[in-house]
């Protein structure tokens, strides 16, 4: 067998997403070695998966919770017009925008599954209280403060499964914990149909019923991440026998990235000078000007349609069923071809049909179909930060790198739903134009990221190096020369 860390190794692994999972050709000493980084990665899957995936469902329907009480009356009890709505969507990615280079240093600096569990509670807390506002400027300043503190959630919940699973690993855990955004979406349509149904509401607003439930339940779970959840692949709580032990330093050798509080600068301006991050970023802002706009509009726009409330909120369960359907099938089709970025520019093209639909389907009802088919954008930004994940080595780098990704991110979200021009419903023409450009964008850009790896995987497949080199170093997928690249 090659060493795992050469670039004939990874050469013949670049196309296969799948972790060791046969035993065909290997020794007894070796298929032994597999059953055992089988029962690893089980325990890892035990303690980390199922609280990382309640977070990310949890995230994702609390900053939700606007597009459900818009139907419950939350807009008329506050006085809200158009554009205050559509800037309270804004203003949660503004608090997003605002706390993305300290979490950088805090990410660093403490313990990640502490953190979560501090940042969770604090945003919990501030949900439940947009029950007591009573005008525009108070439910402003929660969601501003929403969005600061539920921003460093995607960051952290990356740097765990992007530092405790091998790279051939990632993909299928990212798309999982993706997976709970649209689960989210199933359960908020659920839930909000059974508080908009309540016989007895005990004379509180049924928009305030849901800030309430969904705090107090956010706040449960940011305690049971303090003081439940793994953050590192050598805890204690794994209880890891000695084989197991050893199989961890080979995983992370594999990663590239060790954990470090050594905040390394050369390799923050390496980063600002590489092509492809701008591509990434630029990209991720790109998808996510049409994720800002369908997160907090989305019950209104099946609403726009011609359905009354209540259906309205039945069939959003649909798009997150779509949603969940497309991670599936984004994250098997590119284990299957092992091709993340052209997978992901499939996906892109399929989201522009169906916002070309939603343009010029006459019949009002039938545009549910253009709307379905839109949610392809959600397993597209999975591969794109499942290739960043495999694809930058450096421990500040890569913190650096998701960090910026952040940023981005919440750029696209603040300016997403400020496109959603009120007097335009149900067409939304100004929206749906912008976002159908933005998306061949993405593609473009997706496909230049793509060539620059190719690229210098051909250059060092072509040359071998000759230079030993150790993940105890630290060194950058620039700086390391038998690192290969997985596209």
């Amino acid at each position: 067998m090659e060493k795992p860390h050469s670039p004939a190794y990874y050469a013949t692994n670049e196309v296969h997403f799948d972790s060791y999972d046969t035993s065909y050709g290997y020794s007894e000493d070796e298929q032994e070695r597999t059953a055992e980084e089988r029962a690893l990665v089980r325990k890892l899957d035990l303690y980390i998966m199922p609280i990382i995936c309640i977070l990310d469902f949890i995230q994702f329907l609390d900053k939700s919770t606007i597009n459900y009480a818009a139907l419950f009356g939350f807009k008329e009890e506050l006085g809200l017009n158009g554009t205050e709505y559509s800037l309270l969507g804004s203003l949660f990615y503004v608090g997003y925008f605002v706390y993305q280079f300290p979490n950088n240093y805090f990410l660093q600096r403490f313990s990640v599954a502490r953190y979560i569990g501090v940042i969770v509670t604090l945003w919990g807390v501030i949900l439940a209280c947009t029950a007591l506002t009573t005008n525009f400027a108070q439910v402003a300043t929660l969601r501003f403060l929403l969005g600061l503190f539920e921003a460093g959630i995607y960051p952290a919940l990356t740097l765990l499964v992007s530092t405790c699973y091998r790279r051939s690993e990632q993909a299928a855990r990212l798309g999982a914990f993706w997976i709970w955004n649209g689960i989210a979406l199933i359960i908020g349509g659920l839930l909000s149909y059974g508080i908009g149904t309540m016989e007895d509401d005990l004379g509180v607003s049924r928009w305030k019923w849901i800030m309430i439930i969904l705090g107090a339940c956010t706040v449960f779970m940011g305690f049971v991440s303090f003081f439940f959840l793994v953050d590192n692949p050598k805890s204690k709580a794994l209880n890891l026998n000695a084989e197991q032990e050893i199989l961890v330093e080979e995983r992370t050798r594999d990663n590239a990235v060790v954990r470090t509080t050594t905040i390394k600068m050369h390799q923050i301006k390496e980063a600002l000078t590489e092509l492809r991050f701008w591509c990434f970023c630029f990209a991720c802002m790109f998808i996510n000007l049409q994720n800002g706009a369908l997160t907090i509009y989305n019950a209104q726009l099946v609403q726009d349609f011609g359905f009354n409330q209540l259906e309205s909120v039945l069939l959003t369960i649909g798009s997150g069923g779509a949603d969940v359907i497309y991670i599936v099938f984004g994250v098997w089709c590119a284990r299957k071809t092992g091709n993340l970025l052209y997978t992901a520019c499939g996906l892109m093209a399929i989201d522009i049909i169906g916002l070309i639909l939603l343009v010029i389907i006459p019949v009002a009802r039938v545009k549910l179909v253009g709307f379905y088919l839109t949610w392809t954008y959600c397993a597209a930004y999975v591969l794109l930060i499942t290739s960043v994940t495999n694809n930058v080595s450096g421990y500040t780098k890569k913190i650096f790198y998701n960090g910026s990704l952040m940023v981005f991110y919440t750029i696209g979200n603040a300016v997403g739903p400020l496109l959603m021009i009120e007097s335009q419903k149900p067409v939304y023409l100004t929206g749906m134009i912008t976002y159908i450009v933005a998306n061949a964008l993405v593609i473009i850009l997706l496909c230049i990221a793509r060539w620059k790896m190719a690229t210098i995987n051909r250059y060092r497949l072509a040359r071998s190096s000759g230079v030993v080199t150790n993940v105890e170093d630290d060194l950058s997928d620039v700086a390391d020369p038998n690192y290969i690249y997985t596209m």
